[in-house]
């Protein structure tokens, strides 16, 4: 790879694509789950075991998974859509409610009795997290939950500009959600972009853009060890890349590197490489719901593959200099591009 770009446009052309966030709809289809945050601090060793003691100070929940990117999309003002599983219990009721109160179009949400919501909790002290648990349940999806997801999906089509499926393999994006979302998008220029958690990518396969990082691109080509492909290894990567552009039908693959940065990949025969942003990260929490949301939306505005990498790129190094789960305003964003 022989390309590296820090200013594929300039910063009029980044500011009219950021203008055009209020007039572009997304749906966003996935894993929703609750990001549950324990703060505290530590003081002390527990007598009863060698682990420390937290004094709980604060707690709060947020949205996470593919609700992280909902947020990320509302928070730089781009209109919503959701569809989803959720819970018959009390996190889906937040959830649901919390969606609704940011004016999302709930119309997609799908509740199963016998399925919890999904919960991470996160104990923080000191700015560090100390330990995480989930509460979940990863079965399949009901036949008749995936049904009302794609006949949801097919009933808006007229109204969106780009679909983001958010992956965490919790059960919900099956191959039949998969199949039926490719029926309902068929013959419309809606670019459809896949955040993956499969190591097989084949379920996959067609969509417009996926956006893996560099360890799950790496799986994805048969690379045994993925932890050497951030240490300057740009042949390998490329390799990745166009591998598995050739190999399943993508037009963009944009491969996310943490501190290496970015690389994209298109169909045309153009690489490029994306500099990391941040100065300082705290924090890389829910960093990729950021990088895929901002790139679906600023392609539902307007942007090519190029423009809306690096939108992405400068929104997810604002938010890993913050702790949690974390969004980017328009007014960060207008700051650093």
């Amino acid at each position: 790879m022989d390309r590296t770009i820090k200013r594929p446009v300039n910063r009029k052309r980044a500011l009219e694509i950021i203008g055009q966030y209020p007039s572009a709809r997304v749906l966003v289809i996935g894993d929703l789950m609750v990001d549950h945050f324990i703060w505290g601090k530590v003081s002390r060793i527990s007598p009863e075991a060698p682990v420390p003691v937290v004094e709980v100070t604060k707690e709060n929940l947020m949205m996470g998974g593919s609700g992280n990117v909902v947020s990320n999309i509302h928070a730089i003002g781009g209109t919503v859509a959701v569809a989803g599983i959720i819970g018959s219990d009390g996190m889906g009721d937040w959830l649901q409610a919390k969606l609704q109160q940011m004016s999302v179009d709930t119309g997609g949400l799908v509740r199963e009795i016998e399925r919890p919501t999904t919960v991470k909790t996160r104990i923080v002290a000191h700015g560090q997290q100390m330990v995480r648990y989930d509460r979940e349940s990863r079965h399949a999806v009901q036949p008749g939950s995936v049904d009302r997801i794609v006949r949801y999906v097919t009933s808006i089509l007229d109204d969106i500009q780009a679909i983001v499926i958010s992956d965490y393999n919790k059960g919900i994006v099956s191959e039949s959600l998969l199949d039926g979302i490719r029926r309902a998008v068929s013959g419309r220029r809606i670019p459809v972009c896949v955040d993956p958690k499969r190591n097989d990518f084949t379920v996959y396969r067609d969509f417009d853009v996926i956006t893996p990082n560099h360890h799950e691109a790496g799986r994805a080509a048969g690379v045994e060890n993925t932890h050497e492909l951030n240490e300057g290894r740009r042949a390998e990567i490329a390799r990745i890349g166009r591998e598995i552009l050739k190999q399943y039908g993508f037009r963009a693959v944009l491969i996310t590197r943490g501190e290496a940065g970015m690389d994209l990949f298109e169909r045309a025969g153009r690489d490029f490489h994306i500099p990391a942003e941040a100065k300082e990260v705290f924090d890389v929490t829910g960093a990729g719901d950021t990088v895929i949301g901002i790139f679906a939306l600023s392609l539902a505005s307007g942007a090519s593959f190029r423009e809306a990498a690096y939108m992405a790129n400068k929104a997810a190094g604002v938010v890993v200099g913050k702790i949690g789960t974390a969004t980017v305003s328009p007014a960060e964003l207008k700051r650093v591009v």
